[in-house]
C-alpha cells in the first residue's frame, strides 16, 4: 500500500483551461455568455449538429429533449435497463412510462433484434443509449422509427466522439444528449449538450433551458441588450455557465487525442487480458465504428475467480486501486419495481451483466506503468503470473 491511491478515473485539465476559467472569473461575467456561446459554435462544428444547446448536465438535456416532444400521460419511451438511473428518471419526469428493451449480451446495448416487439400504438420515441462508448447499432433502429413514426432520442452520455460507419454522433439521426461529467471523455466540471437536426425542436428546448423566457442574462445585461422579456411557457434553470464553457472550449481541443490515449489503454487491457477464463472482456460489433472508450468494462465470472465483482472491488481496493460500477440493472431498483411492476427475471441479459460488471482504470493522464500496476493487482488477486 505504499503507492498512492489510482482512481479509476480522473480528468485531465491543461493549464490553458485553467487559465481560461481564471480570465473568465476576472472578466466579471460567469453566467450564460460568450464563452458559452463560443463553446456551442466549436461542438456545432465538431459534431456537424446544426443545433446545440449547452446545459448544466446530460439529464438536463434527456428531460427537455423528451418535454419537447410534449408527451402526454400513457406515452411511453423505450430504453434499455443497463444504464444510470437518469436514462429512466427523465422518462418518468416528462409524463411518460418507461418501457425496457434487454441489451445483447456481447456489447452490452440495446438488442435492436428485441426493439419492434417492444413498440406499442403508445410508444412516442425510442431512447437507445450508447453504453461505454460504443455506438448502438442505428441503422435498424432509425429504419423502426421511421416505420412507426416514432422520435429518436439518443442518449450519448458515454459517446461525445463516437462515430457509427464512418459518422460523428450528432451529425446525423434525430437528437443526441451528451454529458461533460468529470469522469467523461471530456469535462467542464458538470454539464452537458443537446444536439438536434430539428429547428422547431431546439427552439423549444431553448425556451425551456432558462425559465421559458425569451431572452437570456446576455441579450438582457450586455451594452446592447433590453431587460425587458416574456414568459412564454414555464421553463428550468438548466443553462450552462460561461466558467463551464472556459473549460469546455480547451476540453474539446483535446478531445480526440484524449480518446486516442483511451483506445491505446483498452488496447493493451484487452491484449494483456485475454484469456483470462475468470474474465469476460468487451467485445466489437460487427458494423463499422469509432468506439470513444468512456469506461472499459469487465465481467468478473465469479464461478471461476472464485468470488464475485463486489469481492473483486474490494481485493482491488486494498491493492490501493480504484474501479467503478456501471451498472446495476435499473429496473431492479425499488422505485421501479414498485411503480412499474418489474422484477428479477424480466431481463436477463442486463441482470446478469449488472451483477458481475465492473469498470477497470482508463483515463487519459493514465501511464502504461499505471497500467502495469492494474496488472499485477489483478494477477494477484486471481492468482495468476503477473
Amino acid at each position: 500500500m505504499s503507492e498512492e491511491f489510482l482512481p479509476f478515473s480522473r480528468p485531465s485539465i491543461s493549464p490553458e483551461a485553467i487559465a481560461e476559467v481564471v480570465e473568465c472569473l476576472k472578466s466579471g461575467w460567469i453566467t450564460t455568455g460568450p464563452r458559452t456561446k463560443r463553446f456551442e459554435e466549436d461542438l456545432k462544428a465538431y459534431l456537424g449538429a446544426p443545433q446545440v444547446l449547452a446545459l448544466t448536465s446530460a439529464t438536463a438535456g434527456l428531460h427537455l429533449a423528451l418535454l419537447a416532444l410534449e408527451l402526454k400521460p400513457g406515452d411511453e419511451v423505450i430504453t434499455t435497463p443497463l444504464t444510470f438511473a437518469a436514462t429512466l428518471n427523465v422518462i418518468v419526469l416528462a409524463g411518460a412510462k418507461p418501457v425496457l428493451v434487454d441489451v445483447d449480451p456481447r456489447t452490452f446495448n440495446m438488442d435492436i433484434a428485441r426493439l419492434e416487439a417492444a413498440i406499442t400504438p403508445r410508444t412516442r420515441a425510442i431512447m437507445p443509449v450508447h453504453f461505454a462508448g460504443l455506438p448502438v447499432d442505428l441503422d435498424p433502429l432509425y429504419a423502426l422509427a421511421q416505420k412507426h413514426k416514432l422520435r429518436v432520442v439518443e442518449d450519448a452520455a458515454h459517446a461525445i466522439g463516437t462515430e457509427y460507419k464512418g459518422k460523428r454522433l450528432g451529425s446525423f439521426g434525430d437528437t443526441q444528449v451528451f454529458s461533460f461529467h468529470p469522469n467523461k471523455n471530456m469535462t467542464t466540471g458538470e454539464g452537458g449538450c443537446i444536439a438536434t437536426r430539428d429547428a422547431e425542436l431546439a427552439a423549444r428546448m431553448a425556451l425551456l433551458r432558462f425559465h421559458g423566457m425569451d431572452r437570456e442574462a446576455w441579450d438582457r445585461f450586455g451594452k446592447k441588450g433590453s431587460q425587458h422579456y416574456e414568459i412564454v411557457l414555464p421553463g428550468f434553470k438548466y443553462n450552462m455557465l460561461d466558467m463551464q464553457a472556459a473549460l469546455g472550449l480547451h476540453q474539446l481541443k483535446a478531445l480526440d487525442g484524449f480518446i486516442q490515449r483511451r483506445t491505446e489503454l483498452a488496447m493493451r487491457y484487452q491484449k494483456h487480458l485475454a484469456g483470462w477464463k475468470e474474465l469476460t472482456l468487451p467485445q466489437a460489433p460487427a458494423y463499422a465504428h469509432r468506439h470513444a472508450w468512456h469506461l472499459y468494462t469487465v465481467l468478473v465470472n465469479s464461478e471461476t475467480a472464485g468470488f464475485d465483482r463486489d469481492a473483486f472491488m474490494a481485493k482491488m481496493k486494498e491493492h490501493n486501486i480504484g474501479t467503478g460500477l456501471h451498472y446495476r440493472a435499473v429496473h431492479l431498483y425499488p422505485y421501479y419495481r414498485e411503480h412499474y411492476g418489474f422484477k428479477s427475471g424480466d431481463f436477463p441479459h442486463a441482470e446478469r451483466i449488472g451483477d458481475s460488471i465492473v469498470s477497470l482504470p482508463l483515463f487519459p493522464a493514465m501511464t502504461d506503468a499505471d497500467q502495469e500496476r492494474v496488472f499485477r493487482a489483478m494477477a494477484d488477486i486471481f492468482g495468476r503470473q503477473a
